[in-house]
């Protein structure tokens, strides 16, 4: 395509030092005309000419200025304080009832009491598969070691979810940093 107003593109000129001329690097050009800010909206000011040189009069260079909209992240990170918070309840939940469990075995309780026996059953839901990863002869040491661990891991899984979900899915501006370096002079 042809412009009656241009000049007709030369090949690039390479330098001996390699590389293209200055004229060919430059960015967004176009021939001079009569611009009005309604022709251009996101043109910053009147075009300013790139050289005094007179071959290069009529053409101008036009700077554009990016503006970027800010972005309502407010139920993003509503979102996702929500999602930790329930990881957060899950996981403490979990990790009590395997200490209730605990506290139950050790002290004796009642094995057909109803409390008791709730406390069993969601004690062997959540224990993770660890209950019989140690077998020592006494119940309460075995209670101890095996659901103490799968409580531990409970809460070692909440920590390690939360902090990751808030440090990748937050927005820049709102995540955590892994760490803080500061300079004293």
């Amino acid at each position: 395509m042809t412009y009656p107003d241009r000049e007709p593109r030369r090949p690039a000129e390479r330098h001996p030092q390699g590389g293209y001329s200055v004229e060919e690097q430059r960015t967004e050009q176009m021939p001079a005309r009569d611009v009005r800010r309604d022709d251009y909206p996101t043109q910053v000011g009147a075009p300013v000419p790139l050289q005094d040189d007179p071959r290069r009069e009529n053409v101008v260079r036009r700077e554009e200025e990016v503006v970027e909209r800010p972005r309502d992240d407010h139920a993003r990170v509503k979102t996702v304080m929500v999602v930790c918070a329930v990881i957060d309840v899950v996981c403490l939940l979990f990790a009590i009832v395997l200490a209730v469990h605990i506290f139950l075995v050790i002290g004796g309780a009642n094995a057909a009491n109803g409390f008791a026996q709730m406390i069993e059953g969601w004690s062997a839901a959540v224990s993770l598969g660890l209950r019989d990863l140690f077998t020592p002869e006494n119940l309460g040491a075995r209670t101890l070691l095996n659901d103490g661990l799968a409580a531990v891991i409970w809460l070692v899984l909440r920590a390690v979810l939360t902090n990751l979900i808030t440090r990748l899915a937050l927005p820049v501006g709102q995540r955590r940093v892994w760490y803080r370096r500061t300079a004293t002079y």
